[in-house]
């Protein structure tokens, strides 16, 4: 990987300049020391996100050999999205940022310590073209320019919009209302767009949907519906489309409906235009479903992996008839494991699993999918049930499935109890064994963990082992509270021998304090 001097700036020899730009030609400032997630650059795939620039004391040289380059984190590829960190949102336009030498503090813009011939300009505006080209010409930086800051979508939620300067006087009026004066829907005429991109304006606006007339809902409706893909997308306005799609008349609904028609993909992929997508499926009629989800055929895996697309599968799922989405089910044949042990694909496949019962699988597509989708889960399971995602498959299906899925699980792990109850994931899956397995499935559990037969080098019992443990002890405290009388009566025998040593132990007073209260006294 190369690093591109920027030989033509001059600078302080304490001083470099830095600048990003990834795969898509976006450019994003960020000093490296402003994220916590930052690299060294050299960690960087080629096909990642490179930094450019010179990290050294020379003027006009090659750096320091000493100096080492960062990585800073893949944005999103348009400028039309504020960028997202843990410490806020980011806005500026293309800046180069001057950072001191490794070791030292990093001169942030703006710090009073730089030279003001070394301070980044401030934010672009509209007529402030002189620059850029230079910038493009000289530096690399992508020939497209990055938008005004106009509020809306490029506005901090923390500040509730724009700039002040940005507002019109009716809005800066209603932000600064004080005294008895009461808004009223017709008093924003001419302003529900502007208002509804506002914090402010924008819970304003929901408020008075929900006891709004017929007439007033009309009137808010005809002036924001030619802008309602943009508002779908803003971070205020994406709540008062989904306040139309909740108390719109039936006829502004299937207006909305339609808008998204085209779109549906884009928005799914959006973080507030999936809340849109989501909030749409829930009211719109069966036909408009129809329409919709059909876009969605061949990018179902693009959506299932996506941190905003999955919760639209999930919701399409929920609210569409299965006849018309057993191409969301065929995606998952062959791929049932790997996305089940996915942070975004376990959910997908719980919701799969919740819909189009299986009591009619003859008789339903979808349902005969489902079952094709549960006899990959069941053959997985040993892999999955220790599988920081997969393990909430498995129990869902022990929760909500039927009692031979039930036996099948419990028979994959079936000579495993006692090593998988001590596995910070497989653990819980035991407990749900133990929960929802039949009086035989039990029996099975407990005979493992009673077993005489010592493990671990032969040093300890199986039972011993598990008290102490941090995840075993809470399967014997599960055993304890739900196995009847002739279960619980064993294991208390067989605890009892162990109770001086298990009083040493922080896990094993857990068992101690159950006891007791099942029994009623102090051991």
């Amino acid at each position: 990987m190369s690093f591109r001097n920027f030989n033509s700036l001059s600078a302080p020899s304490q001083y470099g300049y830095y600048a990003i730009l990834d795969g898509q030609s976006s450019f994003a400032p960020h000093p490296p020391n402003y994220h916590p997630m930052l690299q060294p650059a050299a960690q960087l795939d080629a096909s990642e996100a490179s930094p450019i620039g010179c990290a050294g004391p020379s003027v006009g040289g090659g750096g320091n050999k000493d100096s080492e380059p960062f990585r800073a984190p893949q944005y999103n590829n348009s400028y039309n999205s504020p960028l997202k960190t843990t410490s806020g949102y980011l806005h500026e336009p293309p800046l180069l940022y001057l950072l001191s030498n490794p070791g030292q503090p990093c001169l942030l813009p703006g710090d009073a310590r730089l030279p003001q011939e070394y301070r980044p300009a401030p934010p672009r505006t509209s007529s402030d073209d002189s620059l850029y080209p230079q910038m493009v010409a000289s530096y690399g930086l992508p020939p497209s320019k990055p938008p005004c800051y106009k509020g809306g979508e490029h506005a901090s939620p923390s500040k509730g919009g724009g700039p002040a300067a940005s507002r019109s006087s009716l809005l800066e009026e209603f932000r600064n209302i004080k005294g008895n004066r009461k808004f009223e829907l017709k008093d924003a005429v001419d302003h529900f767009v502007e208002f509804s991109s506002d914090q402010y304006g924008s819970r304003f606006i929901q408020q008075k949907l929900e006891v709004a007339t017929n007439e007033e809902k009309q009137m808010v409706f005809q002036e924001i519906f030619p802008v309602a893909l943009q508002l779908m997308t803003d971070v205020f306005g994406n709540y008062v489309i989904q306040k139309f799609f909740e108390y719109g008349t039936n006829e502004q609904k299937k207006s909305l409906g339609d808008a998204l028609e085209g779109n549906v993909l884009s928005l799914s992929l959006q973080m507030y235009g999936c809340r849109v997508v989501q909030k749409a499926f829930e009211v719109i009629s069966v036909e408009q479903q129809a329409k919709l989800v059909r876009e969605l055929n061949g990018f179902v895996l693009k959506c299932i992996k996506d941190q905003n697309g999955n919760h639209v599968i999930q919701k399409v799922i929920e609210q569409v008839p299965p006849n018309l989405i057993l191409f969301v089910v065929d995606t998952f044949k062959g791929k049932v494991c790997s996305l089940a042990m996915h942070p975004y694909g376990c959910r997908v496949i719980q919701r799969i699993l919740e819909h189009c019962s299986l009591s009619n699988a003859s008789s339903c597509k979808g349902a005969s999918a489902q079952l094709d989708i549960l006899d990959e889960l069941l053959k997985e399971t040993p892999k999955l049930v220790q599988d920081q995602y997969g393990n909430y498959v498995v129990q869902h299906v022990l929760e909500n499935g039927r009692q031979k899925d039930r036996r099948a699980i419990i028979s994959h792990l079936e000579g495993k109890i006692v090593a998988l109850s001590q596995h910070k994931f497989a653990s819980n899956v035991i407990e749900k064994c133990v929960q929802y397995g039949s009086y035989d499935d039990r029996q099975m559990i407990l005979q493992e963990i009673v077993s005489e037969k010592p493990v671990q080098n032969g040093n300890y019992l199986p039972l011993e082992i598990m008290m102490k443990d941090a995840y075993a002890n809470y399967v014997v405290q599960k055993i304890l509270e739900v196995c009847d009388n002739s279960q619980r009566n064993l294991l208390v025998l067989k605890i009892k021998p162990h109770l001086a040593s298990l009083k040493k132990y922080t896990y094993a007073k857990h068992i101690i304090a159950r006891l007791e209260k099942i029994l009623g006294k102090p051991l």
